[in-house]
């Protein structure tokens, strides 16, 4: 009975603030896509530095695996301090939350190719520029989009925390329902719409990175 009438208190909470959520969600997505986007940007060509330079690469990989381990709730308290309220500590700390993934996958992606197919690219007199563009980024672009993938499905849970700065986002109306005398269900308004956007952000960026799997294309 009790669950019967949390489902109601969601049908109606959806009823009246259908457009609110609806903000909510997009605002949410925006925010954990410009952070991976801004990652993807410094973090993809760090990754083929190490690559060519992988002596480097246990101390790039080494220092993003550090900040991976600081809390996400600290990491958007000490941002605070410096920035203060709002969207850009949010965007920020999604921001060195993504580069582990993306660099490690750029980084992995780009020493798997296959140094015949290299080997080639030089007999055919082609520069370090065009073997990079023409090879070595085809062949490794399913697994940086691993990467990149596995970046915006944490994103959106770090996004969450950050209502408690102000960047809004679904995270606010979770916290309003912890508020809230009998909030289960604005709770649930929150919380589903969230693992709603992680599950189909997943499932949209698999299909892509299958798309851009080399072994795929020779298969078919």
């Amino acid at each position: 009975m009790e669950n019967m009438n949390t489902f109601q208190q969601f049908i109606e909470y959806f009823q009246v603030n259908g457009s609110y959520v609806f903000t909510q969600f997009f605002r949410h997505f925006l925010i954990s896509i410009y952070g991976v986007i801004f990652a993807a940007i410094v973090g993809i060509p760090i990754g083929i530095f190490i690559s060519k330079h992988y002596k480097l690469a246990n101390w790039v990989i080494r220092i993003a695996n550090i900040i991976q381990t600081i809390p996400s709730l600290a990491m958007i308290s000490i941002l605070m301090l410096g920035l203060g309220l709002g969207v850009n500590v949010v965007i920020l700390t999604v921001f060195l939350y993504s580069l582990l993934p993306i660099i490690k996958n750029t980084y992995t992606g780009m020493r798997q190719v296959d140094s015949n197919a290299l080997d080639v690219g030089k007999g055919m007199g082609m520069t370090s520029l065009q073997r990079l563009y023409m090879i070595e980024l085809p062949l490794s672009v399913s697994v940086i989009m691993a990467g990149i993938r596995n970046a915006l499905v944490v994103a959106i849970g770090i996004t969450a925390i950050g209502a408690f700065v102000g960047a809004g986002g679904l995270g606010d109306i979770i916290i309003r329902g912890t508020n809230a005398t009998n909030g289960t269900s604005i709770i649930l308004a929150g919380a589903l719409p969230t693992a709603l956007m992680a599950i189909i952000t997943d499932w949209l960026l698999g299909i892509v990175e299958r798309r851009l799997d080399p072994a795929t294309k020779t298969s078919k």
